[in-house]
């Protein structure tokens, strides 16, 4: 019987003038380490309206560790929290995120390079795109709403996406933000992405419908492919 395969993990610093953001994360679930400890995430270094950022060992808002995932994610954007939470539980992933953003400016810095640095964390822990599914789609519901995301881990970035929004703002992220994130994380990730909502009225379900589908789509995607080891899901032979 072979070995197991070694996890795909990533460790992560997006650091700009605008923002400071470290990124851990295991595509395969498990255990993660604390992240790294640096003075750009101290409360005497917390520009307002930024609020202090919680210790790693405690339990907040976006916080969820299992025996199979560990999940802690503060980006000083609840409901952004909320999105990434739900994205990497059902993709099985374990998620570590602490940003400190330009939050008084508006939302748009942080959410933007919160999904940059995950999509770089995200093509690092794969790796060579060998003996993978490539390909993963799903439909998610959320009561009245209903989201269908594809996926192709093709190393061409493109993302398309179709939103119904009722409003502008959900908590403190503009709904603006949602397509803008995916498609900074489809370019960082060298993805080829389609998320739409089919219907709805609640943009919060809405949402939270699309990042479950995206979640699956992703699962199904990363997901190796036992006898094909080294092997490339394409006519060209490459994904690069």
């Amino acid at each position: 019987m072979p070995p197991p395969s070694p996890r795909r993990t990533a460790l992560i610093d997006h650091i700009t003038n605008e923002t400071k953001i470290q990124v851990a994360l295991s595509l395969d679930g498990g255990p993660l380490n604390f992240l790294p400890e640096h003075d750009d995430f101290q409360p005497e270094n917390l520009p307002a309206p930024n609020t202090p950022i919680p210790p790693q060992n405690a339990t907040h808002h976006a916080s969820q560790i299992t025996a199979s995932q560990h999940i802690w994610i503060w980006t000083g954007i609840g409901f952004l929290d909320h999105m990434l939470h739900a994205w990497s539980k059902h993709a099985g992933w374990s998620l570590r995120v602490r940003c400190r953003g330009d939050l008084a400016i508006d939302d748009h810095h942080t959410t933007e390079d919160t999904f940059l640095a995950l999509g770089k964390a995200f093509t690092t822990a794969l790796g060579r795109r060998v003996a993978i599914a490539r390909f993963g789609h799903a439909y998610a519901p959320l009561d009245e709403g209903l989201a269908r995301a594809v996926l192709d881990i093709s190393s061409r970035p493109f993302f398309n996406g179709c939103f119904m929004w009722k409003g502008t703002m959900m908590g403190g992220m503009n709904v603006q933000m949602v397509e803008h994130g995916l498609q900074s994380w489809s370019q960082e990730a060298g993805v080829t992405l389609h998320v739409d909502v089919l219907k709805g009225v609640n943009d919060h379900h809405m949402a939270e419908a699309a990042f479950k589908a995206l979640a699956v789509a992703c699962r199904m995607a990363c997901a190796r492919v036992d006898g094909r080891e080294g092997e490339v899901a394409s006519t060209k032979g490459v994904l690069s």
